[in-house]
Order: structure tokens, then sequence, then C-alpha cells
């Protein structure tokens, strides 16, 4: 349906004015910056932050895993409440509380407080993410999304890498409090802008996005709270196996998990609303996206634990010289994205997923031959094509993602996008601990076939774009193919 050409936001043509456009992708691109880079400089915060508290190891490790379990938990129900109330709305809400809770956890007087609030800073944050997916999907065409998706990857990129640099300075020379008050002016500008500018309304954004109020679809809190449970029990496990290795208590948490994931898949078909719609999770290209988005992290963040091991304790580099190494995997990630919005607009999203996967898998099998006498050039080149692989198939799987999920349902889709970015490294990770005592040569090795699944979940993507009618390639030729539904 057009817009009024009255209403705020919208030109005359019933669209999205340009001047919204760019504030929802500013406060998309700057809400993900500042939940990736509040974990990157608390990393380097923790040591500081443990002696000023006179805390434990096991509580200074509660401050990540409390955060972690909080945000993996809820993604997924907080992109439903977007849904229903308003992508827009949901994120002025997450911005806002996240900078809360950055305050007080500046001002925290115990670690006990610090733990506390860094649960509270992962419910805001979990309703903050799927939303700032959300708003993009409700903004731009469903052909336009890879761009702004592209820049909001590179962005994060550019977070992840800075933060340890941010926070060293800040630790140094202010405290360890000074990283989370970094947050809070951000988030109460954005917040604000958020709540006062409305959000117009256009023809291809969910129901509750374009009226501006919620829809009447109810909230399936039964569902919400299995997933919750199963989500949380999952990344505990797993975040506790590089210390603890698999114990007892770990596989617990896998069954609870599991008897967790049966429960809501039956509780799911029998529901009339469920949280985790069929037009979702029943699409063969979503479920392959989701797939695809687990799997590279996993590869990428397992791969990058083991040679953070090799060149530091085999080559004898220092923490700088190994961050100086590494450091061409973020720059092709941050110069890639872009790049590869724009070979997903004119090869389609099947290419450009091969084209990722093969250089992903490649980084890691030139990692796998990391050992004593390796040269630096080897090193860097595997990680300037791990860097690239990761860059260009998160941009693909998350704009198809994002892309192929009913309007009604971004929120939800957005959820699903981000637990699987949560998920992936954990599992990269644990896998790589497990493997670790056999060799960091098999530790890679088992990453790099887990980077390769992505090239069969690449071909379920949707095909290749034909040339138009004026010779330019565009994947809105695919427009027209129906979507692969699972019975």
């Amino acid at each position: 349906m057009t817009a009024p050409t009255t209403q705020a936001g919208v030109d005359r043509s019933g669209r999205i004015s340009a001047p919204h456009r760019r504030l929802t992708l500013a406060n998309s691109v700057l809400g993900a910056v500042i939940v990736a880079l509040d974990g990157t400089v608390l990393t380097i915060a923790q040591p500081t932050l443990r002696r000023d508290l006179d805390a434990s190891l096991t509580e200074v490790q509660w401050t990540s895993t409390g955060y972690l379990i909080a945000v993996a938990g809820l993604l997924v129900f907080a992109g439903r409440i977007g849904d229903r109330f308003g992508h827009q709305r949901v994120f002025a809400w997450g911005v806002l509380g996240f900078g809360a809770a950055s305050a007080g956890i500046g001002f925290a007087p115990g670690v006990g407080w610090v733990i506390g609030l860094r649960v509270v800073q992962g419910v805001f944050g979990a309703l903050l993410q799927p939303a700032t997916l959300g708003m993009l999907r409700a903004a731009f065409p469903p052909d336009r999304l890879g761009m702004p998706i592209a820049l909001r990857t590179s962005a994060i990129g550019v977070a992840v890498a800075a933060g340890p640099l941010v926070g060293g300075v800040l630790v140094a020379q202010v405290g360890w409090r000074a990283v989370f008050f970094l947050n809070v002016v951000p988030a109460l500008v954005m917040g604000l802008l958020a709540l006062t500018v409305r959000a117009p309304q256009t023809g291809w954004e969910g129901p509750a996005e374009s009226a501006g109020q919620a829809s009447g679809a109810r909230l399936d809190l039964p569902g919400a709270a299995l997933l919750a449970v199963a989500l949380a029990a999952v990344v505990h496990t797993l975040v506790g196996v590089p210390e603890h290795g698999w114990t007892a208590t770990g596989v617990l948490g896998l069954l609870i998990a599991a008897v967790c994931v049966l429960a809501l898949v039956r509780h799911e078909q029998r529901t009339p609303e469920p949280l985790l719609p069929s037009a979702v999770l029943g699409s063969a290209t979503v479920c392959a996206a989701l797939g695809m988005l687990v799997v590279a992290s996993a590869a990428m963040l397992g791969a990058l634990f083991v040679c953070s091991f090799v060149l530091q304790d085999v080559l004898g580099m220092d923490p700088l010289r190994t961050s100086l190494v590494a450091l061409p995997g973020g720059v092709t990630m941050v110069l890639g994205a872009p790049l590869s919005a724009v070979l997903l607009r004119r090869w389609g999203a099947r290419p450009t997923a091969l084209t990722g996967t093969a250089l992903l898998t490649f980084g890691v099998l030139a990692l796998s031959r990391l050992g004593p006498g390796s040269s630096t050039v080897l090193a860097g080149g595997g990680f300037l094509l791990l860097g690239a692989g990761f860059g260009a198939l998160m941009v693909t799987a998350t704009a198809v993602v994002v892309r192929h999920a009913p309007p009604e349902s971004a929120g939800v889709a957005g959820g699903l996008q981000q637990t699987a970015m949560n998920v992936g490294p954990t599992l990269g990770v644990a896998a790589a601990t497990t493997l670790m005592p056999l060799g960091s040569g098999p530790a890679l090795l088992f990453l790099a076939g887990v980077a390769a699944l992505g090239a069969p979940l690449a071909l379920r993507m949707p095909r290749p774009a034909r040339p138009a009618r004026d010779g330019t390639r565009s994947v809105r030729n695919d427009e027209g193919k129906k979507d692969e539904r699972e019975p």
C-alpha cells in the first residue's frame, strides 16, 4: 500500500525518503557497532577489573558468560517483539536500556553488581540486535538490502579490530570503568532519535512497522521459554569447554538442551501462533543461509583461536606481533564486505556464497600448514583469505535471511541470524579446544572441513541472476522464482 504523501519520511511517490533511510542505516550500523565494541573492550578491561574489585577468575569470566547466555537465549523472542511492536520502537528500548546498563556497570561497587548488570545489558542487547536488521528490512526494498548489510558488516569488523586498541587506551589512561561509559552518549542519542522520528509506511515492511503500533499477533511465551533454556544450556556448556573440557555437567547441559528442543518442536506444531513460523523455518533458502552463518563463524573463530596459540607458543610471537600478522584478515573483511554486496547484486547469492566458502576453506587450509619455521607471509596470506571469505559469507547469508523471510517475520529472521552468529563461534572454539591435544594441524583441518560444509548450503541459495534486457545483471531477475518450501 502506498503511503500518504504528507507522511514524514516519505516522498511523493510513497517511497521512504533518502534522509530517513540514511538515519535508519546510521542507527542500524551504530547499534551493531556498540554491541561489537562492548565485547572486545571488555576483554581488555577484565584483568584490571579483577584487581580493582578483588574478584576471582570465575567471577570475571561470568561478566562475559552471563551476557552471552542472556543474549543467546532471548534473540529470537526479541525479534518477535519487534515484529509485533515495530522494530524502530524496540530498537529504541534496546539501545536506551543497553546504555543505561553500561552506565550502571561503570558505577558498580562490586563484581556481583557487574555480573548482574551485564545480564541486564544482555537482555537489552537481545532487543537491540535483531531490530538493527528489522529496521533495514523496513527501510530498504528487498533487492537493495545488500549494501546496507555490507556497510553494517564492515562497521562491525572495524569495531572488533579497534576494540582492543580503544580498550587498552581507556583502561591505561582512565580505568576499566571508562570502557562502559563509552556506550552511554551514543546510546542515548540513537535511542532518542529512534523514539522521536516516526517510521514511515512503505509497501514492503511488516504490519507492525507500517502501522507504527502493536500488531494483533500473540507472543508465544512457552515457546520463547523453551528456546531460551535450550540456547542458554548450549552456550553455557560450550563456553566452559575451553577451560574445563567436556565434563558431566557439560553433557547434562546438552541433554537439557535436547529435551527442550524436542518439547519446542512439539509445542510449535500445536500452537496457532508459533514463535518460529513455518514461513521462516519452512524456507529451505533461509535455513541454508542460517546454516552457512553457523559453519562460517565456527570455522572462522575456531581457526583464530587455534592460530593465536600457534603464533605465540610455537612461533614465539608476542601479542602485538600476533595481532599485526592477523591484521590482513580484518582489513579484507572490512573492505571486502561492500565488494561482496556488489557481487551479490550482479551475480546473485549462489556464486557469491560459493566464492566466499572457497576463500574461507583455503584460508583455514593455509593456516593449517603453520609450524616451526613458517613465514609470516604464509600466516598473513591465510588470514587474508579467511577475512575475505568470512566477510562475503556474512553479507550474502545475512542478506538472504532478511530478504527471503516474510516482512511480518523480519524480526524473528534477524534474531535467528544473530543466534547463528552467537552459537557458531562457541561451537568452533569448543571443537578447536577438543582437538588441540592432537595438534594444531588436525584441529585446523577439521575446521577447514567445517568451512567446506558451506558449499552444499550455498547450492541452496537463489540461482545466479540472468542477464536483464539492458545487458546488466541483477538479483531482481530471481524475484519471480518461488522460494523453496519444505513440507
